[in-house]
């Protein structure tokens, strides 16, 4: 407890325990000890006979001395280090000499550790027997572990691993939220909101203005991303960079060659749009990859694979779509389209990169129009798949041939009965459109979203045209988590139509439950949506649903939990009485109402 006293020449114990055993009288041992060793302050001596008189003890007396003396210590300390003078870090060294033979002592300790603290460049034999004692590496300030760690990849490694395990934790779990809603899903939280987590604040706070620290943390994520394929990590990589810069550590932030093209991404995501302007100006950052630079790319292709930016860049080219539809435009003819393609092309092309390191990005100006329209596309394309030329050519007017067939209808639904024809909705999709869903990514997530937007728009016949469709797809991203979630709660907008036994027969045996015995994440999804529409869909269809979904005992623990819920809920529906039949509906704000009709206005619902 007490032990280097001896080398700054201060008794201990075991000199009292020797004094006390060679002297012949002790009570004036004792006080020659007591006058030796106690506060050296002349004026006390006569005062000390008072606190006995009041029985005060001794050593309550100099513990509380000290705990003000050393308060008092570690508030010069502080001063000292954020002083100006030139010899300031001299003087700390000093005071860190003479006092770290005492960091063992457990009330001495706290003065050693505020030391360290504010040394910039801690001694290396005093970082060494920090790091070897585990007592002082899990006590020292984490100014200090900068230090420890950035000579010890293994070491920061240990302690940033569970970090990142409990940030893909998090972003599963919301994932398989028991809230399905389409305004409060996982791309709801704002990119600042994000950023306030746990994981990204400590992981900050750990790295501080350290570079190398830093560049650690991203060769961690990188590795991680290569062997998991998980797209979480590239949201942390742009999390973790517009956390340092929302605390202006430009030590770091200048120096990372992604940061002005994430932080102009970051205010599209914010705002769920990229305009045309952002749109360039991300643009004329990848144009700026300097040559001999070009691995800066695989860095920027994981910040575009960022499911955040990925959501962003493909409802932007929803939005554009439409906008070419309503001027009767072809897609090929906006730039502002071929500009959020090659981006969302990039960040779906980003495993790829880092695992092959062969990092190409051709560099395009848009005034330089000497070339056709077909080399312009051929240019952009031409660092990814060879289709990717023929998403524009082929898929995108697939698809919006579909919007047309169905706006098409909807008009026709719209006429007067004496002005309609025979016109049925088609049942069937362009080939162009299922074979560049099962063959290209990034018409693949194009497809899906669009998927989203008629699901979205309540529209029951485009989504039973297309739902089969989704059965194959590129990578089966239809199966993915993030797409389920998103459908799932877009389905809610639909609630109504599962008490058809022809929906309910599109959403689960034309798509859902052609996986789920193959895939558990699909189980999940399945159910939890249930958890929510179980009221809604046809008595005689759930309980074909309840049979063919129970779970098999080598399941996980979620899935059977959900289908737990999921039984408890329907038996409690059962047990609950039904509503009396002459009570009328109030819930006017969620169905559509009927106007009256001559035989010259066609139905309108309102």
């Amino acid at each position: 407890m007490f032990a280097g006293l001896p080398e700054l020449g201060i008794s201990n114990g075991e000199d009292l325990k020797e004094t006390l055993t060679n002297c012949t009288e002790p009570l004036k041992a004792i006080d020659q000890f007591q006058m030796e060793n106690g506060i050296l302050l002349p004026t006390l001596q006569s005062a000390l006979p008072f606190l006995d008189l009041h029985g005060t003890p001794r050593l309550e007396f100099h513990q509380s001395v000290f705990d003000e003396l050393r308060e008092k210590l570690m508030e010069r300390v502080a001063i000292i280090a954020e002083g100006k003078e030139e010899d300031r870090y001299g003087k700390l060294e000093e005071l860190l000499e003479k006092s770290f033979p005492l960091v063992k002592m457990p009330s001495i300790q706290p003065v050693v550790m505020q030391v360290l603290k504010h040394l910039p460049k801690v001694p290396e034999k005093k970082l060494k027997m920090v790091m070897a004692d585990k007592e002082l590496y899990k006590v020292c300030a984490v100014e200090v572990k900068r230090q420890i760690w950035q000579d010890n990849q293994a070491l920061f490694g240990d302690e940033v691993s569970p970090l990142l395990k409990q940030y893909i934790v998090e972003k599963e779990a919301a994932l398989f939220s028991s809230d399905l809603s389409i305004l409060h899903n996982f791309f709801s939280p704002s990119p600042k909101t994000r950023r306030q987590g746990e994981v990204v604040l400590k992981l900050t706070q750990m790295i501080g203005k350290n570079v190398k620290l830093y560049d650690m943390v991203l060769q961690f994520l990188r590795t991680l991303f290569l062997r998991t394929r998980n797209v979480h990590y590239c949201t942390l990589r742009a999390e973790l960079l517009m956390s340092l810069h929302d605390l202006d550590i430009s030590e770091i932030c200048s120096v990372d060659p992604c940061h002005k093209f994430t932080w102009c991404l970051d205010a599209c995501i914010r705002e769920k749009f990229v305009d045309g302007k952002r749109a360039r100006e991300l643009q004329g950052f990848l144009d700026g990859v300097k040559k001999g630079q070009e691995q800066v790319l695989g860095d920027l292709s994981m910040i575009l694979c960022d499911p955040f930016a990925c959501n962003t860049l493909v409802l932007s080219i929803m939005r554009n779509l439409q906008e070419l539809l309503s001027q009767e435009a072809l897609p090929r003819d906006s730039s502002d389209l071929m500009l959020l393609l090659r981006m969302l092309s990039l960040g779906q092309g980003a495993w790829d990169m880092i695992d092959s390191q062969v990092f190409k990005e051709p560099r395009l100006v848009y005034s330089e129009l000497n070339c056709t329209l077909m080399q312009v596309l051929q240019v952009i394309f031409s660092f990814t798949h060879p289709q990717d030329l023929e998403v524009v050519t082929r898929f995108l007017p697939a698809m919006m041939s579909v919007v047309v067939d169905d706006h098409t209808f909807t008009v026709e639904q719209k006429l007067p009965s004496e002005e309609k024809s025979s016109l049925t909705y088609p049942t069937t999709l362009p080939d162009a459109f299922n074979r560049y869903l099962q063959e290209n990514r990034v018409a693949c997530e194009m497809g899906l979203y669009y998927v989203l937007h008629i699901a979205k728009l309540r529209n029951k016949n485009a989504l039973q045209r297309l739902l089969p469709a989704l059965v194959e797809t590129y990578n089966d991203m239809a199966f993915g988590d993030i797409f389920l979630h998103l459908l799932t709660g877009h389905l809610t907008l639909l609630s109504d139509e599962f008490g058809s036994e022809d929906f309910c027969s599109v959403v689960f045996d034309g798509f859902l439950l052609t996986s789920f015995s193959s895939k558990e994440n699909v189980h999940r999804h399945a159910l939890r949506m249930l958890l929510h529409l179980q009221h809604k869909v046809l008595p005689s269809y759930m309980e074909t649903l309840t049979k063919t979904l129970e779970p098999p005992k080598q399941c996980s623990e979620p899935v059977k939990e959900l289908y737990t819920q999921l039984m408890e809920k329907l038996e409690a529906q059962k047990k609950s009485p039904p509503p009396p039949d002459e009570t009328p509906s109030l819930d006017l704000g969620l169905h559509p109402v009927t106007v009256p009709t001559t035989a010259s206005t066609p139905t309108t619902p309102i």
